[in-house]
């Protein structure tokens, strides 16, 4: 008896470890000290000295049952975009700057071609975030998982002048919201996305009109990537005063948590076009509008409180990054909250 017979595979994850550094090495910052396969990752934080109060922040988390698609569709490159959106979108909606990321990956069994493919859309999650992948884990858990399962989670660091943190507590009565496009569904809500269509190859195959794609490619687009937004914002001198990342319990859990007491949001849905993916769950769930919203994105992946004056600005920074924005309300004096009209 040995390690392998018991089902954990040693050399098969030496093979991944090499086959995953070509993507990793597209990753590196500067700062970055040492090289892939240490203990730790090393990361020189000296550039942060030239910061008044420099504030690091953290984000953690997963894709949820999203990795059920990539088994279906056995499509393992983008889900690493997701996990690294997740985390630095989060860092960014307190005007922070992801600075490194560190993955996690639990397999019932190593394949290193498949676990070099996932670690291939983190590299790339990364690059698009401007952070660096200093390291992470792939465990076995041969008993504990179906071999061809897997699940993946991250762990993002980034700074902050305390100066610059977003907080939410300048949000005045008058200030308008901005919204900037989502990606599609990103990674919130697929348990009910699982209970509206059937996840089968047959299903997610399935071309719409509607989508101008098959049903699977517009479920596992990643999750959009706000870094370079934010950045070109606050690049043009624009002053972001609340910053919501809109994830798990839409907008009903998440707006509130940019708003100060005494502060309402106030979000018109007919601001912008709901995605047509929105609108087939919708239909084909039999879902009430209420409960969409309260738990998908519904094609807003971010949405920003900003002082009338500078709307013009940000919108036009948010734009030259590639995003689409759209003014979708504003704030007013009342119980902290969102309203939907």
């Amino acid at each position: 008896m040995d390690y392998k017979k018991a089902g954990v595979d040693i050399e098969a994850g030496y093979k991944s470890v090499e086959l995953m550094k070509k993507h990793i090495k597209q990753t590196m910052r500067p700062e970055v000290l040492g090289g892939i396969g240490g203990f730790a990752g090393a990361f020189d934080l000296s550039a942060i000295k030239n910061m008044e109060e420099p504030v690091l922040l953290s984000g953690t988390d997963g894709c949820g049952t999203k990795v059920k698609l990539a088994f279906i569709l056995d499509k393992h490159d983008t889900i690493g975009i997701d996990a690294v959106a997740m985390c630095v979108n989060d860092i960014v909606c307190s005007g922070g700057e992801p600075l490194f990321f560190l993955d996690y990956i639990a397999c019932g069994k190593n394949y290193p071609e498949k676990i070099a493919t996932i670690v291939s859309g983190v590299a790339q999650g990364c690059v698009q975030s401007e952070c660096a992948l200093v390291g992470g884990e792939t465990a076995e858990h041969p008993g504990l998982m179906p071999e061809d399962d897997y699940d993946l989670a991250g762990f993002a660091v980034g700074v902050v002048d305390k100066k610059d943190i977003i907080d939410g507590q300048t949000i005045k009565p008058g200030d308008v919201l901005v919204g900037i496009a989502s990606s599609g569904v990103h990674s919130n809500g697929f348990s009910l996305v699982r209970q509206v269509f059937e996840m089968s190859k047959e299903s997610l195959n399935t071309y719409y009109d509607e989508l101008g794609k098959t049903l699977g490619e517009a479920l596992i687009e990643p999750t959009k990537i706000y870094v370079k937004a934010l950045k070109n914002v606050r690049n043009a001198g624009v002053k972001i005063k609340g910053c919501s990342h809109i994830t798990g319990g839409g907008f009903d859990e998440n707006v509130p948590r940019m708003l100060p007491e005494g502060i309402r949001a106030v979000i018109k849905k007919d601001s912008y076009e709901v995605p047509a993916i929105f609108k087939l769950i919708e239909k084909n769930g039999n879902i009430a509008e209420e409960m969409m919203y309260n738990t998908f994105n519904m094609g807003l992946g971010m949405v920003i409180a900003l002082d009338p004056k500078d709307v013009d600005a940000a919108m036009s920074a948010i734009k030259d990054a590639g995003d689409e924005c759209y003014i979708v309300g504003h704030v007013e004096a009342g119980d902290k909250g969102v309203t939907l009209c």
